[in-house]
């Protein structure tokens, strides 16, 4: 990417920049200061006017800090200029021409040709004493052929016994590993744990969080797939696991493992807080209802994190009517507004944490 494209991009943002601010009255001018509801308005009048998606990510990648003078693909670039008004990104360059900066020329320096050393070094005792003819050798020819027979075989007997050797130690240490290997397994055990709503009395539709806790070690996650059962393999007589999931109970599972069974279902009690707050943010067409039950639901001190993906920033935070007013727009990206986690405490919501997943097509 040449540098005079990137000033084209930073031509452009500041164009759609404009655009938006014809009709609409963000925060802050400046569209590297927009975040939350005004990216989520934004992308709504992307869409109506340009008939085409921008998401989150790319949004933080490209406008909120640029750092790395990157810019985005054609068919983005094309969209963003046809909401500025323009046909493509092509007809954008031609009518908003960058002044061209004058290239710095860098001289070349010519070396002289180096003189070449002759490639044969010829010494004094040579040329002083040439050698016209090949004299004969004085020793017996029987006897040298006798030492040599008898040099070459000793030296073949070594490399046989050194190529046995070596081959038979290594069959040793990898029937040794191999023993080693199936003999541990011997004491493994799988066990299998279906996970049961307590309610319903049906298989969980969600994903599930297992977490293995050990003595002295620190504990490992496990992600358990919608209406799967988690399986594990050990050879612990012990079993102490936590299980926990946006919309359930969080519930530790402890089992000694001497006499247990091999299946089990484990029933989980829902978060009906949880289960509440997904379904007034989604659900509910009737957005004054949908106000009212949510200002119930969330204290007014709530922690609402939004996270988002980006590698530049990671999370942000909202309070409670900005969130409120965030899942009452009727926008396309709330179809993609995904609850990670809530807490509750004296039967208020205190904690929400979501994202919007990506809704950008690629093309």
């Amino acid at each position: 990417m040449s540098d005079t494209e990137f000033l084209h991009f930073q031509s452009l943002k500041k164009a759609v920049q404009d655009k938006y601010l014809e009709t609409h009255s963000p925060a802050y001018d400046e569209i590297s200061k927009w975040k939350g509801i005004d990216i989520i308005y934004f992308q709504e009048d992307l869409r109506q006017k340009a008939k085409g998606n921008i998401s989150e990510k790319t949004f933080y990648t490209y406008f909120k800090n640029n750092s790395q003078e990157k810019i985005p693909r054609i068919d983005m670039l094309n969209i963003l200029s046809v909401y500025s008004g323009f046909n493509s990104w092509s007809e954008f360059k031609k009518k908003n021409p960058i002044a061209a900066t004058g290239e710095e020329t860098t001289a070349v320096e010519v070396s002289e040709p180096a003189i070449e050393e002759p490639s044969e070094k010829v010494s004094v005792e040579q040329i002083q004493n040439p050698i016209t003819e090949n004299h004969p050798v004085s020793i017996d020819n029987q006897a040298f052929d006798e030492i040599n027979k008898n040099i070459n075989f000793k030296s073949q007997e070594q490399n046989f016994l050194k190529r046995y050797l070596w081959l038979g130690i290594s069959v040793f240490l990898f029937a040794i590993v191999l023993i080693l290997v199936f003999y541990d397994n011997l004491f493994y055990k799988k066990y299998t744990y279906a996970f049961i709503d307590a309610d319903r009395n049906s298989s969980i539709k969600g994903e599930l969080d297992v977490k293995i806790i050990r003595e002295n070690e620190s504990p490992i996650l496990f992600k358990v797939k919608p209406n799967s059962p988690f399986v594990y393999e050990t050879k612990s007589k012990s079993l102490k696991m936590i299980i926990s999931s946006p919309f359930y109970k969080a519930e530790e599972i402890t089992r000694d493992l001497t006499n247990a069974p091999d299946t089990e279902n484990i029933e989980l009690k829902p978060n009906e807080y949880a289960v509440q707050l997904y379904y007034y943010s989604k659900s509910i067409k009737d957005f004054k209802k949908k106000t009212q039950q949510l200002n119930r639901l969330i204290s007014d001190n709530a922690l609402i994190y939004q996270v988002v993906d980006s590698d530049i920033y990671g999370i942000e935070t909202l309070d409670k009517q900005k969130y409120i007013s965030l899942v009452t727009l009727p926008t396309t990206s709330l179809e993609n507004l995904e609850v990670i986690d809530s807490q509750m405490k004296n039967g208020k919501i205190v904690m929400i944490k979501f994202k919007i997943t990506d809704d950008e097509k690629t093309k």
